[in-house]
């Protein structure tokens, strides 16, 4: 039976939320070809029924799964004869350090880009990011986008640390790629399809870290509506 994955939708087919990009880097890691079911702010009812209003909900048959974490965790127990994102219980527990360290380096990316987000949704969805936001992070999306190079420092020494990883090894996961990696690739993924400001440079191990995965699974992410990488 085909996997459902419910994901967040922008303007222009743009998909923005790192949560999904990680849970769909997991699917494809997992050789799981979901039948994918693009879903604006505004359109929350479509998944209302998993009882959670946010994004990434997977349905596999009966079974409903919210949020990437458990996503991932799921498919690895449901699917143990395809490849393993974790590769067992130690690096499963190693992975979930990697998961609640990731709002280090997500929260600065966040502020650089808020405005451009809000600028890539439809005009009918607009409103309700940016009252939500604004109350969010105490201040409007233009005082952000103005001195959003503040968030620059903290993005830069987030960087440093996952660039201290790669200087042993081309991955998170080691010589391939496993959940590690999609949790700090969905925050590049989702900064990539919202806005053009450019946070890596080539000549950076993570600027090379993240071509590499953009360019498997047949270019999946790659290929996404967003600017140049």
């Amino acid at each position: 039976m085909t996997i459902t994955l419910y994901e967040l939708l922008g303007a222009d087919d743009r998909r923005f939320s790192p949560f999904c990009w990680r849970t769909r880097m997991a699917l494809a890691h997992k050789e799981l070809d979901p039948e994918i079911v693009p879903c604006r702010f505004s359109e929350k009812h479509r998944f209302a029924f998993a009882g959670y209003d946010r994004m990434p909900v997977i349905a596999d048959g009966d079974r409903v799964v919210t949020d990437s974490w458990d996503i991932a965790v799921y498919l690895d127990h449901a699917y143990p004869d395809r490849p393993t994102l974790f590769g067992g219980a130690i690096g499963r527990a190693e992975a979930r350090f990697f998961n609640e360290w990731a709002p280090t380096l997500q929260g600065p990316i966040l502020r650089m880009i808020l405005k451009d987000i809000h600028d890539h949704l439809d005009p009918g969805e607009q409103p309700y990011f940016r009252e939500s936001r604004e109350k969010r992070f105490g201040g409007t999306l233009e005082q952000f986008h103005a001195g959003r190079e503040s968030a620059r420092p903290a993005f830069d020494a987030a960087c440093d640390q996952l660039r201290a990883v790669l200087a042993h090894q081309p991955f998170f996961g080691g010589d391939s790629p496993a959940y590690a990696d999609y949790i700090f690739f969905g925050g590049f993924q989702f900064a990539r399809c919202m806005s053009p400001l450019r946070l890596l440079e080539p000549g950076d191990a993570l600027y090379d870290w993240r071509g590499r995965l953009l360019d498997m699974y047949g270019g999946m992410a790659r290929n996404a509506p967003g600017y140049p990488a």
